[in-house]
């Protein structure tokens, strides 16, 4: 990989990936609309100050450069204009951007097809008029619905959400365009990412930092049903990692799981939490949500045979590390 592409760049995900990226030499383009990326994520991943960030991206027309190796374009996937040159000349695109979370595609089951499935076509186009080698694709277990746990590749799909769905149906394009038009495709479908620079304070928070950031500051957690729902929580590393192995591996047109291979339930991980802040949270038992699925556990031994994938970071070391970032000081220890 010499020059790459990463779609949504300035988002949680897309940022770490952004500086892994230069960390290994790459030059990096960044295609991010800011609707959830920020300036903040971007000033993380290149190292720069928030000030030189927004003095680049005020500069003027065409794209901002942070640095010799990061260029940046403020615009959208589905603007053709932008895109085809934000492709050109590109090796590898890292596919991120898209609108996440399954209550808000329930609020808005349209804007989030255009974005997340039309938005993943508009960009394979661009891509296949590029000649791009490679396009890596960040899908999602909601695709899986309520089947049985593990999930694998292998399971008819049961999506309960117009996120789920439309995550699915960007899938098969990749994997058409793999198929009949020879761009190389491959999506993997996380589960559950959680790290460092997630917002804890959007309305759509991930419940990892909204969990840490309530405990903190000594507030109830609201809990959607029992807190026995299950999840295969993933910390972000291992899905950079995953993402660059799919950049490399022979695996066109594969769809594959990226998780941490196991599962803990809500109460488990307020249990951990607040073990590791030395707090004692105070759970809030709320009605469950339309669209969620009651577990998630990766089934992780395609990606291995695939990808060489084996996720370097466990559940408990990945949350460790996150809350000592929100913190800005080194984790309580362990208290056994």
């Amino acid at each position: 990989m010499t020059q790459v592409l990463v779609t949504g760049g300035a988002g949680f995900i897309g940022a770490h990936l952004v500086q892994a990226l230069l960390a290994r030499g790459a030059t990096v383009r960044v295609l991010d609309n800011f609707v959830a990326g920020t300036t903040a994520n971007l000033a993380l991943a290149t190292g720069r100050s928030l000030e030189e960030v927004h003095r680049a991206l005020a500069a003027g027309t065409g794209p901002a450069r942070l640095g010799e190796r990061c260029q940046v374009w403020a615009a959208d996937i589905r603007d053709p204009a932008a895109t085809a040159a934000a492709c050109a000349g590109v090796d590898v695109i890292f596919h991120q951007a898209a609108l996440r979370s399954v209550p808000r595609s329930l609020l808005d089951p349209t804007g989030t097809h255009e974005v997340n499935a039309t938005g993943t076509l508009a960009l394979l186009e661009a891509a296949r008029a590029a000649g791009v080698r490679r396009l890596v694709f960040a899908s999602s277990s909601s695709v899986y619905g309520d089947t049985e746990v593990p999930q694998h590749e292998g399971q008819i799909p049961k999506p309960k959400s117009p996120y789920a769905a439309s995550k699915l149906a960007a899938e098969g394009y990749c994997q058409v365009y793999s198929r009949s038009f020879g761009l190389s495709a491959v999506a993997l479908r996380y589960f559950n990412v959680f790290g460092p620079w997630q917002d804890p304070a959007s309305e759509y928070a991930a419940v990892i930092p909204k969990f840490i950031r309530l405990t903190m500051r000594g507030e109830s957690l609201p809990v959607h049903g029992d807190g026995r729902q299950s999840r295969d929580f993933t910390f972000v590393d291992n899905v950079v990692e995953a993402n660059l192995l799919a950049a490399e591996a022979d695996a066109a047109g594969a769809v594959v799981n990226v998780g941490a291979g196991d599962r803990h339930t809500l109460l488990d991980l307020i249990e951990l939490v607040g073990k590791i802040l030395g707090r004692t949270p105070q759970i809030v038992h709320e009605p469950a949500r339309a669209g969620d699925m009651r577990h998630t556990h990766a089934d992780v031994s395609l990606a291995g045979r695939l990808l060489g994938y084996v996720p370097p970071v466990d559940f408990a070391t990945g949350l460790r590390r996150t809350i000592e970032a929100m913190t800005g000081t080194e984790a309580v220890a362990d208290r056994g």
